[in-house]
């Protein structure tokens, strides 16, 4: 079963829908030698641990959440075990992630719901997913891609910008960038690809000042909105990260 995707938003461009797929094929292939096998790099082992991880990774690091994890999921391993779980206490073990009062609402609700909904187990398909406290499709679809083998384009800040430098798309939003995305590869390529542009944006294509002279995606990138990105100064003591 193919994922759900939102509408596509009506994109103009100059390329042809053959040679935008052809190109964009070309630069999976390279996205494939260059972070073979890309995943998230967030801990976990199971479908419970996957969604608390990433819940927890909205605006923080994934380094910061894996050292949170080991002991949260040892004191609430499952979703019955954070049904159950004292507020308090929860916000306790993840206050070093930020935002712990809004993430400990949203683990407990998000646990509550697969308990109540789903027999404890979290569900596969996206509009169950969705439905779940915390989760937006970029989580359902971590978790789809990632736990259960199903196609999953995971849009995030990196995403975001890459598939507009690359000239995929014109929009800023999410759901629409999944969707023109998901007419662009197939869905077999969605997960991998998506998670390669990441690491791409993390390592090479920064927000300001990105590596282009060492992209090797060069060839087959337009480079839109580069040239700003790159006389951008960041301020001292700013971070640079969207």
């Amino acid at each position: 079963m193919v994922a759900e995707l939102p509408r596509a938003s009506k994109t103009a461009t100059r390329e042809s829908a053959a040679a935008l797929k052809a190109r964009a094929a070309r630069i999976a292939k390279t996205l494939k030698r260059l972070y073979p096998g890309a995943r998230i790099s967030l801990d976990f082992k199971t479908a419970w641990q996957c969604l608390a991880a990433t819940i927890l990774s909205a605006q923080c690091t994934d380094e910061r959440v894996n050292r949170v994890t080991p002991e949260l999921f040892r004191q609430y391993p499952d979703a019955r075990a954070m049904a159950n779980a004292d507020p308090n206490h929860v916000q306790e073990l993840i206050v070093t992630t930020g935002f712990f009062r809004q993430k400990t609402r949203a683990l407990i609700d998000a646990a509550r719901s697969i308990v109540e909904r789903h027999g404890g187990e979290v569900p596969v398909e996206m509009e169950d997913l969705v439905k779940l406290k915390g989760v937006g499709r970029k989580t359902a679809n971590v978790i789809r891609g990632h736990v259960f083998g199903k196609p999953g384009f995971v849009v995030d800040t990196h995403v975001r910008r890459l598939t507009y430098r690359l000239g995929f798309t014109k929009s800023e939003e999410p759901d629409e960038i999944e969707s023109e995305m998901g007419e662009i590869l197939p869905p077999a390529e969605w997960t991998e690809f998506s998670m390669a542009l990441i690491l791409h944006g993390r390592q090479v294509c920064f927000a300001r000042k990105p590596k282009c002279d060492e992209c090797e995606l060069r060839p087959d990138c337009p480079q839109i909105g580069v040239v700003e990105a790159q006389k951008t100064k960041v301020k001292p003591g700013r971070s640079s990260r969207i």
